[in-house]
């Protein structure tokens, strides 16, 4: 008992470790960029830095095959993937995107990839080192951690800048990153057999993890109608998101207002929405959850050009976020049950691991255009916009759940409590 306590422990590290450099490279980013009076269309380009998490599944194979000379495979690589995070971030830090921009941005795409690098050997880590019926807890775990670090990176971040700048504040955040270094030291290295594996060669590996789960999902009647709801589901919030730092600063919100508004009142209000999310699934049923939700979370979206009526008011900007928050997560709990839904018992997680990245596809792409269209209507204009974005989503979905309803599993409600 006191040894699984302890791997918990160290679970709850490493998710701190995972969820440090997600913002830094993202919403922090863009703040730093917005009060520094960058353009919009270059602050819109943030959104494309996340794409290595949509395409951490291409290198994924190689902290399986290449195992290195120290530590263990999953150890012996994660401390050198920390170490580089760790060197990027204080890179991001030093530099000064006034001068060079794009240096800037550089560092951030790098701290980016070697963070999602870190996400495939902790998830590894996790998934070998803790028993069935421990997942569950351990995963919970690493999302305790990950949410706290997002604060701390996010709105900690921001407000520390408003005092001490924002070189120092990235720096503050790198030094933190020390608790992911700490956490490996400490760990275990998970004993895994792989005989099998090793008598496979990587082309027969690829066939049968990603060629085989991907097959089965296109041949399905309505899959490519699924798809398109899963990459328009989050268009609205992907437009508007990157938007939102330079959107305050234009409304005159100082960093501590927007620390404030973002900060552990926003964090308690996702995690309502998420516990609130899974009781609806488990009252209404996962077809008609998914409709109240998405429709709330469409409505709320309007407070964003709303907002745009009060500049400076506190008070609407801390109720916005509060409420955004709450009707995110809402629906995010219900579209995680729905994709949950969609997999295959014989390749669930290869399965749940490409659908779930298509989800961010329109943040890490579209989104990039987000500066451009702001700046060509005008902020309030354009946040009408992205609330209209969300309806041909809410469209494809009521097509979908009519012609193509998912068949009801019993994992699914298990998944989402995971979640």
């Amino acid at each position: 008992m006191g040894r699984e306590i302890g791997d918990l422990a160290l679970m709850t590290m490493l998710g701190f470790s995972s969820g440090l450099p997600f913002l830094l490279s993202g919403y922090t980013l863009s703040m730093w960029l917005s009060t520094a009076h960058l353009g919009l269309e270059v602050i819109g380009l943030t959104a494309n830095l996340g794409l290595p998490y949509l395409l951490k599944f291409l290198w994924a194979p190689v902290f399986d095959e290449v195992r290195p000379l120290f530590l263990g495979r999953r150890r012996g690589w994660l401390l050198p993937v920390q170490a580089a995070l760790i060197a990027c971030i204080v890179g991001l830090g030093l530099s000064n995107p006034v001068a060079h921009v794009w240096r800037t941005l550089g560092l951030a795409a790098a701290v980016a990839f070697c963070s999602a690098s870190q996400d495939i050997l902790i998830d590894a880590w996790r998934i070998e080192s803790f028993a069935p019926r421990l997942q569950g807890m351990a995963l919970a775990c690493e999302i305790w951690g990950y949410r706290v670090a997002a604060l701390i990176s996010g709105a900690g971040a921001i407000a520390l800048s408003a005092h001490i700048g924002w070189h120092k504040a990235f720096l503050l955040m790198a030094a933190l990153g020390l608790v992911g270094p700490v956490a490996v030291l400490l760990a275990r290295e998970p004993v895994v057999t792989r005989a099998v594996m090793a008598k496979t060669g990587l082309r027969a590996r690829l066939g049968m993890a990603v060629w085989a789960p991907l097959g089965e999902f296109l041949a399905r009647r309505g899959a490519v109608l699924v798809i398109a709801f899963i990459v328009l589901f989050r268009l609205g919030e992907a437009l508007a998101g990157v938007m939102l730092p330079p959107y305050y600063v234009h409304l005159g919100f100082n960093r501590n207002a927007i620390a404030l508004a973002t900060g552990p009142a926003a964090l308690l209000a996702a995690l309502a929405g998420a516990g609130l999310g899974g009781v609806l699934v488990a009252r209404l049923g996962m077809g008609r959850a998914l409709v109240v939700s998405t429709l709330f979370q469409t409505l709320v979206m309007a407070m964003y050009p709303a907002l745009g009526l009060f500049p400076g008011h506190a008070s609407m900007l801390v109720a916005t976020s509060l409420v955004e928050s709450f009707a995110g997560t809402l629906a995010y709990a219900a579209f995680l049950t729905y994709l949950s839904s969609l997999c295959d018992p014989e390749h669930t997680a290869t399965q749940y691991a490409l659908l779930s990245s298509l989800s961010p596809l329109a943040l890490h792409t579209v989104g990039g255009v987000s500066g451009v269209l702001a700046d060509w209507f005008g902020f309030i204009p354009f946040f009408v916009f992205t609330t209209l974005a969300t309806l041909p989503a809410l469209g494809v979905m009521l097509v979908i759940l009519r012609r193509y309803p998912p068949a009801p599993r019993r994992e699914v409600l298990t998944q989402a409590a995971g979640c």
